[in-house]
């Protein structure tokens, strides 16, 4: 079964053509269950959410917060497997339609082997992976693998990158490019900034696949301030907090389906 790149692409240029910027929602499997981490993904995208991203929870997240670590702690605490994040990109899907990727760092994909987790994540209906520590010096097998089986492969480009360098990690990568709009990590900021904004247009000079930018945004207003500029708002951690901070569940689920909707008025009004 192939993967739903098409899908991804589609639903970001539906979006373009609406003339809005894509939301797109992330959080790690296993959170606070592996089945209510499902829940709580199908809130995001009922509420507002275009695309999902579903974090593989990974014991030293270098990219991660202290937020976003807590919420992997849980989910490792809980027994997390790869099966269990794969399950969850499948129902994700099965049950909204939307496209749904995995972000993951190398390792958890190496150790299980290139090929089989490509070919599990396509048989998900996954669209793709977001792979922040893989260099594009060493990607070759993971994009054969999942060009072969219709997956996306996404790249991380962040400020500090070079001219030279964001156009060969872009010509590496296909769906969309993940721009992380500061140096650090994830986390909910006061601002966003302007650096995420030249990113956008430095990385735009070199390709032609959408600009997503992460990092930072938490309310309607960022995302509107980010969708001015970004073919996509990726939100994380900003989710992840309304579920640890609810009392119960269900409080968390409508935190979540509430924040949605909420980001998904912003990205429509575009600055």
């Amino acid at each position: 079964m192939a993967g739903n790149i098409e899908l991804l692409s589609s639903v970001l240029a539906a979006a373009e053509a609406e003339n809005r910027a894509a939301l797109v929602g992330y959080l790690p499997a296993g959170f606070p269950t592996v089945d209510d981490g499902v829940r709580a993904i199908t809130a995001m995208l009922d509420g507002g959410c275009d695309v999902v991203e579903v974090g593989l929870p990974h014991s030293d997240p270098v990219l991660d917060g202290p937020v976003i670590q807590t919420a992997d702690d849980i989910a490792l605490r809980g027994g997390i497997k790869i099966a269990d994040v794969i399950r969850t990109v499948k129902e994700a899907h099965e049950i909204t339609g939307a496209p749904v990727l995995c972000m993951t760092y190398w390792n958890p994909v190496d150790a299980y082997g290139v090929e089989r987790f490509a070919a599990d994540l396509a048989a998900a209906g996954g669209a793709g992976c977001i792979l922040p520590d893989l260099p594009v010096e060493e990607s070759e097998a993971w994009r054969k693998a999942a060009e072969q089986h219709g997956l996306a492969t996404v790249f991380v480009v962040a400020p500090s990158s070079r001219d030279e360098r964001l156009a060969k990690i872009t010509a590496a990568g296909s769906g969309f490019v993940y721009a992380a709009s500061l140096m650090g990590v994830t986390g909910t900021r006061e601002s966003v900034g302007n650096e995420a904004q030249e990113l956008v247009r430095r990385t735009r000079a070199v390709t032609e696949l959408p600009v997503c930018v992460g990092l930072g945004v938490s309310n309607a207003a960022q995302a509107a301030e980010v969708a001015a500029f970004a073919d996509g708002v990726i939100v994380g951690s900003a989710f992840v907090k309304r579920l640890l901070d609810a009392p119960d569940l269900e409080t968390g689920l409508a935190a979540v389906r509430a924040l949605a909707g909420e980001l998904a008025e912003g990205v429509r009004k575009r600055g």
